[in-house]
């Protein structure tokens, strides 16, 4: 194994050695024997599969917004937020969390990232510009916020334990008069035509991202809705139902490991077999839960027919449970345009008998109810 393969170590004037990473494609090239070639084989079928369910859903965008909420979560846990699914819920719904408003600000600022990212790529192609902007939206109003949000770093940073100084760091990061030149290698890269597979070519450019840490605060976060932009714009996700943060959560260590294998030993390939078994489990994992999702509101319309509910307003309320899982009669009464409280009453009533919807407020007046086998389904995996 060539050990300067990703870039070596520099000592700078201050007394210090930064990790300079090299350029993409890695030299030399990557080694594609028999199981990364069955792996990315297998990754491609199953992040087709996954892409092809949102043409059965019946209501795919409907399902999408909730699992930007999940990615936007484990994404968030894995540097160490103590948010919950829940919480963030009860937040939107204008319930008091119980958990740390700070923490579910960040997670909502994720949220709020990816779906900025993915509407600008509509119009933009992957760019350093939208790198930045995605950024800003990222940090901006959180406990990050003083980490100049939107702009790469002017100053050194270093990964270690928390609190830990610069001579306790497991990895010191390029010198902040490198990051514009790197990153400017990394956009050349991006957009380059060439042959490497396009689950190839984000492993690696997600890899690159974590070793340049181009900004202060949030690299981690930020290189994780790259690889979501990434297969978004390359058209290789119709939509953003690849929440890959569900495994880099499951193996945090093994993935920071792995990431530290490539910077020392140049072990590439490895770290490229890891990132691909991820995306064939969470591809999966994400494509039973689509099914699961869609039985789950079969069987609640074979109950609103059997208890004579399938008016048009039950199927209008039924619908907007699976974007927005907690609900008040006064926004129900609004969204489905009736016209009578009592006729919203009665129909949140009957989910409730069902046991569709359940109460959460403890309050005789503006109740508020949870969808909760629905959260159930899409909370897995993002247990604290």
């Amino acid at each position: 194994m060539n050990k300067n393969r990703a870039g070596k170590y520099i000592k700078q004037l201050a007394g210090y050695s930064a990790f300079i990473p090299n350029s993409l494609p890695p030299t030399p090239i990557i080694k594609y024997d028999g199981e990364l070639r069955n792996l990315l084989s297998e990754a491609d079928r199953a992040l087709a599969k996954l892409d092809g369910i949102t043409t059965v859903l019946p209501n795919p965008e409907l399902f999408v917004a909730m699992y930007v909420k999940k990615e936007a979560l484990l994404s968030s846990q894995i540097e160490g937020t103590q948010a919950s699914l829940e919480g963030i819920l009860r937040f939107e719904a204008n319930l008091a969390p119980s958990e740390d408003i700070n923490e579910i600000k960040e997670v909502v600022n994720y949220i709020k990232a990816m779906n900025y990212g993915i509407n600008r790529l509509r119009s933009l192609p992957m760019f350093l510009r939208l790198i930045k902007e995605m950024h800003k939206n990222l940090i901006e109003g959180t406990r990050g916020t003083h980490k100049t949000p939107g702009k790469f770093r002017k100053t050194q940073n270093w990964i270690g334990p928390l609190g830990a100084s610069l001579n306790e760091a497991v990895f010191i990061s390029p010198p902040p008069d490198k990051v514009m030149d790197l990153m400017s290698e990394l956009e050349k890269f991006i957009h380059r035509e060439d042959s490497i597979p396009p689950l190839i070519k984000i492993a690696l450019i997600h890899a690159q991202f974590e070793t340049i840490h181009p900004f202060l605060d949030g690299n981690g976060r930020s290189g994780r809705l790259l690889i979501t932009f990434y297969l978004c714009w390359k058209e290789i996700l119709t939509r953003p139902l690849l929440y890959l943060s569900f495994y880099l959560k499951k193996h945090r260590n093994e993935y920071y490991d792995w990431l530290m294998k490539v910077r020392l030993d140049g072990d590439w390939e490895g770290w490229l077999k890891f990132f691909l078994k991820g995306v064939i489990e969470v591809s999966r994992e994400a494509a039973d839960t689509a099914k699961e999702i869609v039985t789950l509101k079969e069987s609640i319309i074979q109950k609103l027919i059997e208890k004579r509910v399938s008016s048009g307003y039950a199927i209008g309320l039924l619908n907007s449970l699976f974007s927005k899982p907690i609900i008040t009669a006064q926004d129900t009464q609004k969204q489905l345009a009736i016209k009578s409280k009592d006729t919203v009453n009665q129909l949140i009533k009957k989910f409730e008998d069902m046991g569709v919807l359940k109460e959460i407020s403890g309050k005789k007046r503006y109740k508020k109810y949870i969808f909760s086998d629905y959260v159930a389904i899409i909370k897995r995996g993002t247990e604290l």
